[in-house]
């Protein structure tokens, strides 16, 4: 076969084209799959400080607040945490996001924050907010043990909601 011939041969072109295509295919597909992950991780971390504000605005406004001075509890606190955290009230249950630790959920009560009228007639004063927050959380990556993502990545989420007491 002489040169021309061997050039123009169109059999293992497909092959060929395969080998330089296939890194970048499947550095497209890791990529998605480990944006889609920290989507996903990211709207748990959301949720789960949204459900531990509503747990936290359905408390008794007592337990928060007297005559406008903040008298939270450090069990109640502690409550607030372990919903956020677990989405129950019994410990031992699991975390909604791996490697998420109690030290990284904030919670802080404004007092007299909200307004003074409707349920909060009997308070003689406004009622009280509710913040839940997590902050530093780390990002449970994929495939951090290739070094390709960097392991210092942390999330945060914040909600707040007003004390009803139901």
């Amino acid at each position: 076969m002489t040169l021309r011939g061997f050039l123009s041969d169109p059999s293992g072109a497909s092959a060929a084209e395969l080998a330089l295509m296939l890194p970048l295919l499947l550095v497209l597909l890791f990529a998605g799959v480990e944006g889609g992950h920290f989507i996903w991780t990211q709207h748990k971390l959301t949720e789960a400080v949204r459900d531990g504000a509503r747990y936290a605005s359905r408390l008794p406004v007592e337990a928060y607040c007297i005559a406008g001075s903040p008298v939270t509890s450090a069990g109640t606190i502690a409550d607030i945490k372990r919903v956020t955290r677990t989405g129950q009230l019994a410990t031992g249950g699991a975390v909604a996001v791996p490697g998420w630790s109690e030290d990284e959920v904030a919670v802080e009560v404004a007092c007299a924050a909200f307004v003074d009228t409707g349920i909060y007639d009997d308070l003689d004063t406004a009622g009280p907010i509710v913040t839940v927050r997590a902050h530093s959380v780390a990002y449970p990556s994929l495939f951090g043990r290739l070094g390709v993502i960097d392991p210092t990545i942390t999330m945060t989420a914040r909600s707040s909601a007003a004390v009803i007491g139901l």
